[in-house]
């Protein structure tokens, strides 16, 4: 058996880590909201409409923050068209997912979900087809306590009391070419509307923070240049600059997915060199964090590419989005939901690999929102149920706290090689990329401290040594495994193949815990003083 070494010291601190970091991200797209989180004739409807058996999951698992609502959708959404009542609101088109916006679901349902869900809502502004004049009465309409058209209109709603919200994202992947009312041949210009309506968000509330939009992906022809050119224009007024990646592996190909981290860490990397460069160029004490508020990961075949042209086709010439395009319309009904993809072990292992990353990088990633954080709760018209990804997802928001630590690890490696699948998603070659991958934090006021690590080795088992010597007066106190035999297993209500599971071959010797890490397995290892 091969073996692995892991040294932990508290004293290898990276930052504080923000519980926005283990945030999730909603759109409406299909059934995601309609036919999910709300359906007003089914039995566990609440008053406004809303499932009670989902709601109160996602109110257990503690989601700290949640991005909504966010997306493709926001850069054409009219947000004064879904507040009020809702029989005299009206029905848009929504050309990023071709749907029948009916705005059943609105401004101020969306904030009422998350004030019930008891998490911090991350609300997107439109800065496509919006003004800021627009950004201005939305702002005044949720956050100013009264005595205006739009905050008096808020109460008017049924909302006597400001909704509060702390954090506006300015703009959705503006540099994308499929958004609407697109950026990307304009930079400068998006970088001035977003000075101009961070200024007015935090006129309007002096405690609000704002986020800009960054790259959606390296993979755009215009990374990171475009990252600069915006920043140069509002670098003095914003908080975070918005990151979006989703890896995309060839099928069947473990290591390729499971190596996420390697190029989310190169992104991270690129992103925060580049707004170094811009504190330095305004000779600024501010220093930009980072918000990473959509990610995700996934496999794909391989598909055309066109030679010389990388990152420079516009997706709308890919055959699955010539045919999203070409569709018809369709309305979202909550009654006829679509079938929700189970959410399988291997895929959520990867996207909890992605998460560790954010964590090793909690001095300047402050908000991480998961694409599919909410999706870790299955559900049918019946049932609500704890997915794979449940119990991945909950160890972070339950236990990882205080500051980030620097794990040093020592462990075999393997070799990914570069892949093209098509023109938007192409992945260099990587060499040395360690089957164990870990994350830890420190929490001194709690008197506890928090391991997680991966066996990222699809073939074998490993031995890993974790030298926690340092923490003088900690002991462990818990470690728990999810290790399914099939890595392609999910849980359904009827049957859960991925639980977690207490390790029971241990050792504890002179400061180091010795633990067996089956392939493709997670552990979290709790320490106690």
């Amino acid at each position: 058996m091969q073996k692995a070494k892991i040294t932990i010291h508290p004293d290898y601190r990276i930052g504080e880590i923000d519980r926005r970091l283990f945030g999730a991200f909603l759109e409406p797209i299909g059934s995601w909201i309609y036919g999910s989180i709300w359906n007003p004739r089914h039995p566990l409807a609440d008053d406004m409409g809303f499932r009670r058996d989902i709601l109160e999951m996602t109110k257990e698992l503690g989601i700290p923050a949640i991005r909504m609502p966010g997306g493709n959708f926001t850069s054409g959404w009219e947000w004064k068209d879904s507040i009020g009542p809702k029989e005299e609101r009206r029905t848009h088109l929504d050309l990023a997912w071709r749907q029948y916006e009916t705005n059943e679901i609105g401004h101020d349902e969306y904030l009422e979900w998350a004030r019930r869900v008891n998490t911090e809502p991350l609300y997107t502004l439109n800065m496509g087809t919006g003004s800021i004049e627009d950004a201005l009465h939305c702002v005044e309409y949720t956050n100013h306590e009264g005595g205006t058209y739009w905050s008096d209109l808020r109460r008017k709603n049924g909302y006597e009391k400001p909704h509060k919200v702390k954090t506006w994202c300015l703009g959705n992947e503006m540099d994308g070419p499929w958004q609407i009312r697109s950026w990307e041949k304009d930079p400068r210009g998006y970088g001035i509307k977003v000075h101009e309506a961070s200024k007015v968000v935090k006129w309007i509330d002096p405690e609000c923070e704002t986020i800009v939009a960054g790259s959606s992906t390296p993979n755009n022809r215009t990374y990171p240049d475009w990252d600069l050119q915006v920043l140069g224009e509002c670098y003095e007024s914003v908080d975070y600059l918005s990151l979006h990646y989703y890896h995309t592996a060839p099928e069947g190909n473990i290591g390729a997915l499971m190596n996420a981290s390697s190029v989310f860490e190169d992104f991270i990397n690129t992103e925060i060199a580049a707004c170094d460069v811009m504190q330095a160029h305004f000779r600024s004490p501010k220093k930009m964090m980072i918000s990473f508020d959509e990610y995700g990961c996934n496999v794909s075949p391989q598909r055309p590419t066109t030679v010389g042209r990388f990152g420079a086709v516009d997706r709308s010439t890919y055959p699955e989005f010539s045919t999203h395009i070409s569709r018809p319309f369709r309305y979202n009904d909550p009654d006829r939901p679509e079938a929700a993809e189970p959410g399988c072990y291997l895929n959520s292992l990867a996207l909890t690999s992605v998460l560790m990353t954010l964590m090793r990088h909690a001095d300047r990633v402050k908000i991480g929102c998961m694409t599919c954080g909410l999706f870790v709760i299955g559900h049918d018209e019946e049932h609500v149920w704890k997915q794979a990804g449940y119990h991945m997802f909950e160890p972070f928001i339950k236990y990882a706290s205080g500051v980030s630590l620097r794990p040093a690890v020592e462990a075999p490696v393997y070799s990914v090689e570069g892949y093209n699948l098509n023109d938007f998603n192409q992945t260099p070659a990587y060499e040395n990329v360690p089957y164990i991958e870990a994350c830890a934090s420190f929490d001194e006021k709690k008197g506890s401290a928090a391991i997680f690590l991966i066996n990222r080795s699809w073939e074998e088992e490993l031995e890993v040594e974790l030298d926690i010597s340092s923490f003088t007066g900690y002991s462990p106190s818990g470690h728990t495994v999810l290790a399914p035999e099939d890595p392609y297993a999910y849980n359904t209500y009827e049957e859960q193949p991925v639980k977690p599971f207490e390790a029971v071959d241990d050792r504890w010797e002179n400061g180091k815990f010795i633990l067996k890490a089956p392939k493709l397995s997670f552990h979290v290892i709790q320490l106690t003083k």
